[in-house]
């Protein structure tokens, strides 16, 4: 069991023998991750910098199956690993120090990790990628796994949305009962155009950002933007950076807001992931959607305050430390606090002090999992 997760169910009340294993299943690409902290400024052309710290970490899809599993939902990824050292280490970082199975990932022969090196300073990141796209499995998958295009059943799957492409597997998720949760990337054709998004009619909930949502809306406001959203999903979310997140309710029409917390944001690598992750936990578990956008706001938060992707994503750990420290600082809004006091049955009595000291995974050690890397 991961160390950001203390043995914390949030479904523990609504499992029931017939339900499904797998609480989230997604696929995507696993990147190797190397994160490099403590610069004073971005590199110069012509000059050698020294970073302070450094880390490394699966990324990629990793990045939201590893924010998931923090937060205690069973999640199954389905991905390529390569049969490199690289590969080797992010498996065994998910499966076994993360808790993921990996039971329809496999591992191809003569490929090479993907790998993305990213530099933060001043809350910003500049990251150089380099990878091939995983050959295609073979047409029988090897004992005892299975393929993407024949998900797990599942409570939940989360996809990532490409204009002019379907992928199967959503549709059979959803036919499998599967809640499905999108979010989607920049448009790079110019169009954003929803009707060329041919998988959006199969989910539950939509999560673009403000500048995505008014751009496929044709709106100016992103408030709007989710009103006219809502028009086309049964939940659309959209999150609003330093503003927050709005929400709206297609059933009903009904629309929530939650401000963001107010944090020094050092990293934002991975933050949306994470918001995800947060709304998906929220909505298995039937939290009012004022609660789910408050707690996927809340993750975000404390995620950016952290260097790396998976790496800073946080568990019920880093929760509880939280609401333990804000209640007990001076000054705190009470109508704020409020905001939260649903925590209050979900955390632990005790909780380990803040700030939490977390120790970064890097490659090359051997003998213990994570190490302090810088």
């Amino acid at each position: 069991m991961s160390s950001h997760n203390p043995g914390i169910d949030p479904l523990l009340g609504l499992r029931a023998p017939q339900d499904p294993a797998c609480d989230v299943f997604l696929t995507g690409t696993v990147f190797l991750d190397i994160v490099f902290t403590g610069l004073d400024s971005a590199p110069v052309r012509g000059t050698e910098s020294w970073a302070r710290g450094m880390g490394s970490s699966p990324g990629g899809v990793a990045n939201m199956a590893t924010a998931l599993a923090r937060l205690g939902l069973h999640t199954s990824l389905a991905a390529a690993f390569g049969d490199d050292h690289y590969g080797e280490y992010c498996w065994d970082a998910l499966e076994q120090g993360e808790g993921i199975d990996l039971s329809m990932s496999h591992t191809v022969p003569g490929w090479h990790s993907p790998v993305t090196v990213s530099m933060a300073y001043e809350g910003e990141r500049t990251m150089v990628s380099h990878g091939h796209e995983a050959p295609a499995p073979a047409a029988t998958p090897p004992p005892g796994r299975t393929f993407p295009h024949c998900p797990p059943r599942a409570r939940a799957a989360v996809a990532s949305l490409t204009p002019g492409r379907r992928e199967p597997w959503v549709a059979a998720a959803a036919r499998n009962g599967a809640q499905i949760f999108a979010d989607v990337g920049w448009d790079e054709t110019g169009r954003w155009d929803l009707d060329a998004l041919p998988d959006l009619g199969h989910c539950l909930a939509f999560l673009p950002n403000a500048e995505e949502a008014m751009r496929y809306t044709r709106t100016d406001c992103p408030r709007a933007a989710a009103h006219a959203l809502a028009e086309r999903v049964p939940l659309a979310v959209v999150t609003l950076g330093a503003e927050g997140a709005y929400a709206v309710d297609g059933a009903t029409g009904t629309a929530a807001e939650v401000p963001a917390i107010e944090v020094e944001a050092l990293d934002p690598t991975g933050a949306g992931d994470v918001f995800v992750a947060g709304f998906v936990t929220g909505t298995l578990a039937g939290w009012p959607m004022a609660d789910r956008l408050a707690f996927a706001g809340l993750t975000a938060a404390l995620s950016v305050q952290e260097f790396g992707g998976s790496l800073s994503a946080p568990g019920w750990t880093e929760v509880a430390a939280w609401w333990q420290r804000i209640r007990t600082c001076a000054g705190q809004d009470p109508a704020a606090l409020d905001r939260y006091a649903f925590l209050e049955d979900l955390l632990p009595a005790t909780a380990r002090a803040w700030p939490l000291r977390r120790a970064v995974p890097t490659i090359g050690f051997r003998g213990e999992r994570r190490t302090a890397a810088g």
